[in-house]
């Protein structure tokens, strides 16, 4: 015998829906009656049946329309129904009643055993479909909650995703707990239908819950803890019954993920099964994202260690600078700046290697350091160009280099400038503009670099940027460049603001940026 459930039985002559009901209640099931169509159709609408037991003559709606309307409906299509009549028994009867709907067909006088094993039989059948569409949604939810769960970019939204999935693929109370970067442990919840919300955690918490579980050899162990248990780690914990959860662990992680749900009903094996998988999913994508966010972190410090620590004061002029990494880049780029006092005069530089790696960066090093080393017996930009554009090409053949360098006296305002292939500076101020473009880029081809010579009056300030400011995918580069000449028609007194202002108007960029202004003394 299967397993109890609850028969809705529709008939009405009340001695037959009392023979029914008396052989399903023997057999263990709960019975509901209805003496019509509309008196079962309402009582589908608010009670959960597993089986309807339909008469095929009813006073008020025949039966074959009443099974119809509760196949036609969503949420009771899969109740299984078995028709049952006294009159209607020919073998177009039964293939009318099968055609429309009915999942089995009785012809009175019905045998009981035979009553009994066709109820056994359709509730066998659908408990199995039924356990079978639940696992493939569950199985649907839990790819989906996977997919979200690396797509997430910070690991709130990757602990939120995940609370708020298992919450509804399981149907239950879920919480997590994680170990961050930072030091911190973040705790999140979530009921089936909710958002998640956040909570404190003390930063032993996960080493505590680790403690009161047996370690195994497996990375992922699933245990179950009673809900004064719990109180015991943390006072405000909103379970009242037991807590099923997964000790989630990668291979080159340190401390554990913790996932959890309401154990009330306990778990079958399925959704333990799911829970398992659930947890090592987000263990994997805390591991990605904290290595992620650890690499960034490096190749950001790794990029600011090869660029100016500081502005040298020069008398007569004031400059500020600005480096910004790639939003979503860890690897390290190749933009650099350069602010370097020759005598009294002052070298003001701005280049981009391209592509961004661990190679690029050092051969950004290499060419900042062989730009200062080629101005310490002679101070001539054509020169340096030229000899940075052989070192290019003799040491980095396959590699490009922009470079643009502005050799400026303060006392006078006399500026030499001499680009290879970088975008011109920016004459910033009421009708700005842009200086001509340059030579050929280094690396590329043998080339003559010019110098140009130019008046920068007091007060005047000139803005030199790398190309990651304004090159968009969605935008000409010529409207991106006219945008950043617009901005710059106005000067703030502030030259960090100026600055600041300038960076901040173009936001997150998909390269790395480096920004130079520098203002002479009025």
């Amino acid at each position: 015998m299967s397993e109890s459930a609850t028969v809705l039985v529709v008939d009405d002559t009340p001695t037959k829906r009392y023979i029914l009901s008396s052989w399903l209640r023997r057999a263990g099931h709960r019975v509901i009656e209805a003496s019509g169509g509309e008196e079962a159709l309402a009582t589908l609408a608010v009670q959960r049946v597993d089986l309807v037991i339909l008469d095929v003559r009813l006073p008020d709606i025949p039966g074959h329309e009443v099974c119809e309307r509760i196949k036609a409906d969503a949420a009771t299509a899969s109740i299984p129904i078995i028709q049952v009549s006294a009159n209607a028994i020919t073998v177009a009867d039964r293939a009318e009643g099968l055609e429309r709907g009915a999942d089995a067909y009785l012809a009175e006088p019905i045998e009981p055993a035979e009553f009994a094993a066709t109820v056994e039989a359709m509730l066998r059948y659908y408990r199995a479909r039924w356990r079978a569409e639940q696992m493939a949604e569950r199985l649907a939810g839990l790819a989906d909650v996977t997919l979200r769960m690396n797509e997430a970019e910070t690991f709130d939204e990757l602990l939120s995703v995940a609370v708020e999935g298992s919450a509804g693929v399981l149907g239950r109370f879920s919480g997590t707990l994680a170990l961050l970067p930072d030091g911190r442990t973040r705790r999140y919840r979530a009921r089936p239908g909710e958002g998640a919300t956040s909570h404190p955690a003390g930063p032993d918490l996960l080493d505590r819950l680790s403690g009161m579980v047996q370690r195994e050899a497996q990375r992922a162990h699933v245990f179950t803890l009673q809900a004064t248990e719990w109180r015991g780690l943390l006072p405000d914990v909103q379970i009242e019954g037991s807590s099923t959860g997964v000790l989630c662990r990668t291979k080159n992680s340190g401390s554990p993920i913790y996932l959890g749900v309401e154990s009330n009903p306990p778990l079958d094996a399925d959704e333990v099964n799911l829970l398992r998988q659930l947890g090592q999913q987000l263990a994997l994508a805390v591991a990605a994202l904290r290595a992620y966010t650890e690499e960034h972190a490096i190749a950001l410090t790794l990029q600011r260690s090869l660029l100016p620590t500081r502005i040298p004061e020069v008398p007569g002029l004031r400059v500020a600078m600005r480096y910004q990494p790639a939003a979503d880049n860890i690897e390290v780029g190749g933009d650099f700046y350069e602010v370097l006092p020759i005598g009294d005069r002052v070298l003001v530089a701005i280049g981009d290697v391209e592509g961004h790696s661990l190679h690029a960066a050092t051969v950004m090093a290499e060419l900042r350091h062989a730009m200062r080393a080629s101005l310490i017996g002679q101070v001539d930009l054509s020169a340096s160009l030229d000899l940075l554009n052989q070192m290019m090409r003799r040491y980095h053949p396959r590699m490009t280099a922009t470079l643009c360098m502005m050799l400026i006296d303060p006392a006078t305002g006399e500026v030499e400038v001499a680009n290879a292939g970088h975008i011109p500076p920016l004459f910033a101020g009421p009708g700005c503009a842009y200086h001509h473009l340059g030579n050929l880029l280094l690396g590329a081809l043998p080339e003559t670099y010019t110098v140009d010579r130019l008046k920068l009056p007091p007060g005047g300030t000139l803005l030199l940027f790398t190309d990651g400011l304004v090159e968009d995918r969605a935008i000409s580069l010529d409207e991106s460049l006219e945008r950043a000449r617009s901005l710059a028609e106005t000067v703030e007194d502030d030259l960090e603001e100026f600055a600041e202002r300038i960076l901040g108007a173009f936001g997150s960029r998909e390269d790395d940026v480096a920004l130079v202004a520098v203002r002479r003394d009025k």
